[in-house]
């Protein structure tokens, strides 16, 4: 998952050309409420020879706008399945979850003015089995995987789920599809496709060879540039340059009366400091999530017409330990580290407008984990600032303390070696106030950067760093929320249900963290019990939280930093009905919020 706290300032190709949003460009497609000017945080810098293709990486398809999906799945604290309306007006999830029926907006139309039927949803999948999404894997054996999909009539299907493997948020990935024209893209799909998918799923030869076809399919998919956007959204693709990207009302669209603007702008733009500036000057009717510091959110909470809205954010940012590497191996060592930290005072440099700082190491956003582990949660360890206690957890691990510096236990100098992106501002910020926090502890410590944020993940992985951040309790599933401290970058693999444990070093397991630890007393196997989590009902799903969190606040194989609060910018100059509801708010991953709040007509032209 990519976080634009700590992503927004990374990938751009292009330099940026402010455009002011105050004045309406023509267009022959164009026409009612002017102009909406807004940024996409989940992918910094235009590309104009981009097609306009939701699979592809620089594609110049927006979600919510000229992109459309099943529906738009929310962050719910503890149901992943809750959803709002997208090409499906309505769905009914079976009681044990083995089939999703869908029921397709009645009037949804392309913006070429074909019907929206089921055989675009049917291909659709199609497509995002190529692409091994979420509720379409081709992996035999995966969790939450499709086993059948049928259209009953041309508005609707019924999608099952494989019950050998299940999960309980199948729902979600069959909801959180794009939904394609057929007439467009079924030539990227060959017309023996679902008889190869059928294969793919057997064992042998022919099945693996079948899995290499679809592969194959799935390149073809990513390079796939349509002669021009056909959208079933609210808005079509109309022209791209280096600066800006603009999408022009779609008169076809199935709620187009209740669409308030008649073009919308998306500004091109390569680091949180464009980002700011746009912000301050009241250029953006809306932006997603960008971390400020407090100087700057100030300046941008005094532009004309701004406001912040602040939503829920199932994200938390860790200190992450290797503990393939001394002295870090040491439990008492990231203990003492965690009682040292003041996490209220990093938070307060790095993150104070975009988190607030974590109550303690649970793996759960503080906010999911009261609706969890309620009674769980105030028995933890919270880890408040204490000196003394880390001294002792410190001498506990063999470590020295002499003329005030701290020294392994081999008498070698002690110095924490911290990694963090480039341009990624609060977590460098972060890191800084940590620096500063250990040396006047007596603890040497330095902050390396890698150049990106791809690089740094890749070298991550590779085992390269003794510390770096990580991102983790990306809810709302509870094996989503886990798997960041007990799946694979810690050796636990989930393949076909069964649980695999690698070597430090080995499969991407950075963490190191060793196969058993040790709770209250108690051995157990943490990845062995988030495993169990993607297959639990959310009643069966609590106990095993509850036990998850005490182990990751005993064993901490990270330090839980700050949980981020999901910061909306709008401006209410041009535009007003910004929604201000939690529930509303809590739209998932990669969703460009404020398209969806467009398309359901909630978003409305200042008169």
């Amino acid at each position: 998952m990519k976080r634009l706290a700590a992503v927004v300032a990374l990938l751009g190709l292009a330099t940026a050309t402010a455009c002011s949003s105050g004045s309406t460009n023509k267009s022959s497609s164009g026409g009612g409420g002017g102009l909406f000017t807004t940024i996409d945080v989940n992918r910094p810098g235009l590309d104009a020879s981009a097609p306009a293709n939701p699979y592809n990486p620089k594609g110049n398809s927006f979600s919510g706008f000229n992109a459309m999906r099943i529906a738009w799945v929310k962050n719910h604290l503890t149901d992943p399945n809750q959803a709002l309306p997208g090409i499906a007006a309505s769905w009914e999830i079976a009681p044990d979850n083995s089939a999703i029926t869908l029921k397709l907006q009645p009037n949804a139309k392309w913006s070429d003015g074909k019907p929206v039927t089921a055989e675009d949803v049917k291909m659709s999948i199609g497509i995002a089995y190529t692409q091994g999404s979420t509720a379409f894997s081709v992996t035999p054996g995966a969790a939450g995987t499709a086993a059948e999909i049928t259209v009953v009539d041309p508005q609707t299907l019924k999608i099952t789920q494989d019950m050998a493997n299940p999960s309980p948020k199948f729902a979600r990935g069959v909801l959180d599809t794009a939904v394609l024209p057929a007439h467009v893209w079924s030539s990227v799909l060959p017309a023996d496709f679902w008889d190869k998918l059928k294969a793919a799923r057997g064992d042998g030869a022919a099945a693996e060879a079948a899995r290499t076809e679809i592969t194959a399919i799935g390149q073809k998919v990513i390079a796939f540039a349509p002669p021009k956007d056909v959208s079933a959204g609210p808005f079509v693709l109309e022209r791209v340059n280096p600066g800006e990207a603009l999408l022009v009302k779609n008169k076809n669209f199935y709620n187009a009366a209740n669409v308030a603007p008649a073009q919308v702008k998306f500004l091109n733009y390569t680091g949180n400091e464009q980002i700011w500036n746009y912000l301050t000057a009241g250029k953006l009717d809306q932006s997603g999530f960008v971390a400020a510091p407090t100087d700057v959110m100030n300046r941008i909470k005094q532009g004309p017409g701004n406001e912040v809205i602040k939503g829920y954010s199932p994200v938390a940012v860790s200190m992450a330990f290797n503990q393939s590497k001394k002295p870090y191996d040491n439990v008492h060592v990231r203990r003492g580290l965690a009682y040292l930290i003041d996490r209220d005072q990093v938070t307060k440099v790095a993150s104070p407008e975009g988190g607030t700082p974590a109550v303690t190491t649970s793996g759960i956003h503080q906010k999911a984990a009261q609706a969890w582990i309620p009674d769980t949660l105030p028995k933890l360890d919270p880890y408040k600032p204490d000196v003394a206690k880390a001294e002792a957890e410190f001498k506990s691990a063999g470590l020295t303390k002499k003329d005030g510096k701290w020294t392994l236990a081999d008498g070698k100098p002690w110095k924490v070696s911290m990694h963090a992106p480039a341009g990624f501002s609060d977590w460098l910020s972060a890191q800084e106030n940590i620096k500063s926090q250990l040396i006047k502890a007596g603890i040497d410590a330095e902050i390396q950067t890698s150049p990106d944020y791809p690089v740094y993940l890749e070298e991550l992985a590779a085992g390269k760093y003794d510390v770096g951040f990580w991102l983790m309790a990306l809810g709302p599933a509870p094996y989503d929320i886990f798997q960041r401290l007990y799946g694979a970058s810690n050796g636990w693999t989930n393949v076909a249900g069964k649980i695999e444990h690698s070597p430090a070093g080995k499969n991407g397991n950075w963490m190191g963290g060793p196969e058993q630890i040790d709770v209250n007393g108690t051995k157990i196997d943490p990845g062995e019990l988030t495993g169990k989590l993607n297959s639990a009902n959310e009643e069966a799903a609590k106990p095993i939280m509850a036990q998850l969190a005490t182990a990751a606040n005993q064993d901490l194989p990270v330090i839980q930093l700050w949980d981020y609060v999901n910061n909306q910018f709008v401006n209410n100059s041009r535009f007003t009905g910004w929604p201000h509801d939690d529930e509303i708010l809590r739209l998932g991953t990669g969703v460009l919020a404020s398209g969806v709040w467009i398309q359901l007509g909630m978003v409305k032209s200042k008169q």
